[in-house]
């Protein structure tokens, strides 16, 4: 597996240098490493652009950052620079480019192969042979990233299927890839509509993390950036919190939760069961650790619904001490409700598929914007 990162979004024709250069030390601090740069809005002169481009990435670098700027082919015009000599961007020191609009296919496999060994990134967000048709050109691949777009106006965002018929074009090839969340504070984008940049429509007011673990989620993204800026440290903070390697839910517990059930829920590995069912998602390593230790019946009347975490009780025999999720509602007064999976990451819960690995913890965030 391609390791994860995570990522921030400067837009120096529209941002501050010395804010820009707070924000980037702020992501270092938790944790960011890769950096999405904006030039498709330049309006100056070549050597301007290049300075003030220059400072920015020069300061990234010094950081550690891998920092990947988006272009578009009129800005190649507007900056004389030939899809045979790419020295402009490795003057200013970026990793790779990223081509907001797309080609004939074999000019991106022979830009794959320029002599700085600048990462060429392709917009991720087409369900069309565009990939396939470059990589038949013999483009050089360990060079070729995907990367979706971030959409500035509510409503235009991609929709989920859509989306993952999109990435699985480019994970099945083993193609890098990355897609956008979206702050909930920051105000700074390309253009002068700014809803929040996020890649997926139906993330675009979910809390930041909760927008992470999503793509994550899905096995097809590796990169998640911040589409607009500035976050806020908390929002980086949230971030860097998330696991990128499984999943790791929210519960929110009962009052009268004890020990041995709040042990059960946030110590063990789980994963569910190879054999799954219709009605719970069932852990039961739990019931084989804690054989041994008493669960009085309690919190175990009333009908369970979709999220809420369920332990066996000692009424329940063989069973005592198995966590389950619930997916559909039931009544069973051999199991004692011991909380809830938090409201935003209940429709997490449609990626727990057989085998697959999962944590839970205790929700102890109220806002963090």
């Amino acid at each position: 597996m391609t390791k994860r990162q995570l990522g921030l979004s400067i837009y120096p024709d529209h941002s501050d240098f010395e804010r820009d250069k707070q924000y980037l030390a702020l992501g270092k601090k938790y944790g960011f490493t890769r950096i999405f740069m904006s030039m498709l809005e330049v309006t100056g002169s070549v050597t301007e652009t290049k300075q003030k481009y220059q400072r920015i990435v020069d300061y990234a670098n010094e950081l550690g950052y891998e920092t990947i700027i988006d272009v578009a082919p009129r800005i190649f015009d507007q900056l004389g620079i030939s899809y045979s000599d790419l020295s402009f961007f490795n003057e200013l020191g970026v990793a790779g480019i990223r081509l907001d609009q797309s080609f004939d296919g074999a000019t991106e496999a022979m830009l794959s192969y320029n002599p700085y060994n600048l990462i060429i990134e392709l917009n991720a967000s087409n369900d069309v042979d565009y990939l396939n048709n470059i990589l038949s050109y013999q483009a050089n691949e360990p060079y070729i990233y995907g990367c979706h777009n971030f959409y500035p106006q509510k409503g235009t965002g991609l929709p989920y299927d859509y989306f993952i018929a999109c990435s699985q074009r480019f994970k099945k090839l083993g193609i890098h890839t990355a897609a956008f969340v979206s702050s909930q504070i920051g105000k700074i984008g390309p253009w002068d509509i700014n809803d929040g940049l996020p890649t997926l429509e139906m993330d675009r007011y979910l809390p930041i993390d909760v927008q992470a673990k999503h793509l994550f989620s899905t096995g097809l993204i590796d990169d998640v950036i911040i589409g607009n800026a500035y976050a806020s440290e908390a929002e980086l903070a949230a971030l860097s919190q998330v696991n990128r390697y499984q999943l790791v839910l929210r519960v929110d517990f009962e009052g009268q939760i004890n020990d041995i059930e709040k042990t059960i829920v946030t110590v063990p590995q789980h994963f569910r069961r190879g054999d799954i069912n219709e009605t719970v998602v069932r852990s039961t390593m739990p019931r084989v650790d804690y054989q041994t230790v008493d669960n009085l019946p309690h919190d175990n009347e009333q009908a369970f619904q979709r999220g809420d975490i369920v332990i066996g009780n000692d009424d329940f025999g063989v069973y005592k001490n198995e966590l389950q999720i619930v997916l559909a509602p039931h009544q069973d007064q051999r199991k004692n409700r011991v909380g809830h999976i938090s409201a935003d990451e209940l429709f997490l819960l449609d990626f727990i598929q057989p085998w697959t690995k999962f944590k839970l913890i205790e929700n102890t965030d109220s806002d963090i914007y």
